[in-house]
């Protein structure tokens, strides 16, 4: 699974408005943001680069303004990370992945099972998710129309975006997933409004992406997850351990 998951992140990143490949790794830039979530880098499974390789991959980054970092499995490229080290990459974080499969997917709890997921069809659906995200992660990013813009470039591309209606109007949380690629896709952007929190809303709409994406024809589905709390939701929709992911960069 991880060399799955591996591949994925290249194919992905292949994807990106303005990809490059640079000795043996894929930068997927976005000319539209300067995040370091958008534009990073990711090996191939099973390369060994050369320091000329991660020295023409720094320029790449650098060249357009923007903070070398990578995405990547090491277990799959595990003559990667020494290195980057030499070059002076340092840990952002290790990440734990879960995996969910046909076999495993199971049905939300009864809280979340009545809890009503929505497609996103409009502008302002597609806007109010991008806000409601926003805010669920502690303003990490602001919302945008290229944000937003982002979340229907998912939707239309192969993969998903699927949201809970706030009363009123709006979203109260949402979440998308990855067109797949190598047999899996990511899920991600799990996040609730905080006056929402406690309702089901992350669970239902986990299980539905899940359902969505593995009823496509997919063989997996992974995500990441930030806490125990986060990962029991996942756990209790049919994720289960598939690995790490280790997240470099270079500042200046």
């Amino acid at each position: 699974m991880r060399n799955d998951v591996q591949s994925f992140a290249v194919t992905h990143l292949r994807r990106r408005p303005a990809p490059c490949e640079v000795g043996g790794f894929v930068a997927g830039f976005d000319p539209s943001t300067t995040s370091p979530y958008v534009n990073y880098a990711t090996p191939f499974p099973g390369i060994t680069p050369t320091d000329r390789d991660v020295t023409d991959l720094i320029a790449a980054f650098r060249g357009r303004g923007l903070v070398p970092r990578l995405e990547f499995a090491p277990d799959a490229a595990p003559a990667v990370e020494p290195v980057l080290r030499r070059a002076g990459f340092r840990t952002e974080a290790v990440h734990e992945y879960l995996v969910c499969t046909p076999a495993t997917l199971s049905a939300p709890g009864s809280g979340a099972g009545q809890v009503e997921v929505e497609s996103p069809a409009t502008d302002a659906d597609y806007t109010a998710i991008d806000t409601a995200l926003s805010e669920a992660f502690g303003g990490e990013f602001a919302p945008s129309p290229q944000g937003a813009a982002r979340l229907r470039r998912t939707a239309e591309g192969g993969g998903a975006v699927r949201f809970v209606p706030a009363a009123g109007g709006g979203c109260a949380g949402g979440a998308l997933c990855s067109a797949p690629a190598e047999g899996t896709a990511e899920l991600a952007g799990v996040g609730t409004v905080p006056a929402y929190r406690g309702r089901g809303i992350a669970a239902a709409v986990t299980h539905c992406l899940a359902a969505t994406i593995l009823g496509g024809g997919a063989c997996s589905v992974w995500l990441e997850y930030s806490g125990e709390g986060s990962r029991r939701v996942y756990e209790r929709v049919g994720f289960r351990p598939g690995g790490t992911r280790l997240y470099v960069s270079l500042e200046r």
